[in-house]
């Protein structure tokens, strides 16, 4: 938290001084403190005048089974292909049969069955790896995809480049970076968090509200205030680094007053219908958010489907307690990602969004080939598949594909890299671009030599 203390004293009306309102707590929400404020660079924005193309990145934590999902192995031995059928799309696929609304807008988007990774087949190198696009080695934290957007691009209005709901990712067992951040580019370009829930009946967005603290100030009164400081930050903006403290104050200033921003995270504002087509539930609620934050200019949202694969039903089937059974994952997660997702992009194609937003379905790894004891399966990085809509992918393809039993790739095979290069691709990122790596030196936004899915697009 930013404490920003002036010598003057006033008191409001709840008896509060100017020394409690001059915390600016949001300002630590927004991932700013001192030191990284006056260590940040100015970002290098490219021309936007055109820009409209955005992302969003569902990241379906927990990693959902390839094999009972979108690469269903129905000629395979029972304990490969699992309990489920295959049914057939409006596309050059098939999906399965717990993904019924994913089969009606089959044609809208495109799935590709060849992806793995190397790292460790635990979940938070996963994390890191497929929202990086690079391992987690060396004591490096690889920034997020919207945090290189937001750095390249910055902010299109009052509201943050990039959104994350309905919060950051939890525990995931190897103690490693989740990958949601903005990681050597600095705390200035981690996202803004929602850190809270959307279907919840009494929703607010926390940092939009007035600190407890200031009781009946009104918030208009932030920027006025602010004059009784000035004289101790003197000696700060004697420097040019310094500068940076006051767009990044005003940045938070504006979220907090911004009117837009208000409107985009108010879904009181949509009609119960359409809500309840999302679904009535918290990653619903968020996939209907992230179109309100898009149409309202935010560059880059990543939904989290869940928050931690501890003690929650998630896409983990491992098979029994305190994970998540193949029934579980049946019953209570396919319907509900089934239901979100395919509400998100039915909406996004309607109103006319979905050629300049890029939605994209990713996971950590995929689940074993075989079944296990308990019923479910287990960790996999060797294959697993990903999907891509918008954003100029042509929809209703499959790309690459595993082995008979979806345990490696068998054609095109696709790593993180390629994945994330993908995701630049779409936003009309050069992938020869470099920014400011560790210890100030250049650091490219892609590996050598990795480019994006192009089977994708053309």
């Amino acid at each position: 938290m930013l404490n920003l203390i002036s010598k003057a004293s006033a008191h409001t009306c709840n008896g509060s001084t100017r020394r409690d309102f001059l915390q600016v707590g949001s300002l630590g929400a927004l991932g700013f403190g001192l030191p990284q404020l006056l260590a940040a660079e100015s970002a290098t924005s490219n021309d936007s005048s055109n820009d409209k193309r955005s992302c969003i990145m569902i990241f379906n934590l927990g990693a959902p089974s390839h094999l009972d999902t979108f690469d269903m192995k129905p000629n395979a031995p029972a304990e490969v292909r699992g309990p489920f059928q295959a049914i057939s799309t409006n596309a050059d696929f098939q999906v399965s049969e717990i993904l019924p609304k994913h089969a009606e807008i089959a044609d809208k988007f495109s799935v590709v069955r060849s992806c793995y990774h190397t790292a460790a087949a635990v979940h938070d190198a996963g994390w890191q790896m497929l929202q990086t696009g690079r391992q987690f080695t060396g004591g490096v934290n690889y920034p997020h995809a919207g945090a290189v957007l937001h750095y390249l691009r910055g902010r299109r209005s009052d509201l943050p480049a990039h959104v994350v709901l309905p919060e950051t990712m939890g525990r995931g067992g190897g103690n490693l970076p989740n990958g949601q951040a903005g990681g050597f580019l600095g705390k200035a370009f981690d996202p803004f968090a929602l850190m809270a829930d959307p279907s919840k009946e009494n929703f607010k967005v926390p940092d939009l509200l007035p600190p407890n603290t200031l009781g009946d100030v009104r918030i208009d009164r932030r920027r006025r205030m602010r004059d009784a400081i000035e004289g101790r930050l003197s000696e700060l903006e004697a420097t040019e680094s310094a500068k940076m403290l006051d767009s990044n104050f005003d940045s938070a200033y504006r979220l907090m007053s911004s009117q837009q921003a208000r409107e985009a995270f108010d879904l009181t504002k949509e009609p119960t219908a359409v809500r309840e087509r999302y679904g009535m539930n918290r990653f619903g609620q968020c996939c209907l958010l992230s179109r309100r934050l898009i149409e309202a200019g935010v560059r880059f949202v990543t939904v989290n489907t869940f928050l931690t694969v501890f003690n929650e039903v998630t896409w983990d089937i491992h098979g029994s307690k305190p994970f998540t059974t193949i029934e579980g994952m049946k019953n209570i997660v396919a319907p509900m990602y089934d239901q979100g997702y395919s509400a998100l992009i039915s909406d996004l194609d309607q109103r006319g969004m979905l050629d300049d937003t890029l939605v994209c379905g990713l996971a950590e790894f995929g689940r074993t080939p075989k079944v296990n004891p308990a019923g479910g399966r287990d960790h996999w990085p060797q294959c697993f598949s990903c999907t891509f809509a918008g954003g100029g992918v042509q929809g209703g393809r499959a790309v690459g594909a595993s082995d008979p039993i979806g345990a490696v790739p068998a054609d095109r095979p696709t790593n993180p890299g390629e994945i994330i290069a993908t995701i630049f691709k779409s936003l009309g990122l050069d992938l020869h671009a470099e920014l400011p790596g560790p210890a100030g030196r250049p650091f490219p936004l892609v590996d050598f030599g990795v480019n994006e899915i192009t089977e994708l697009f053309s």
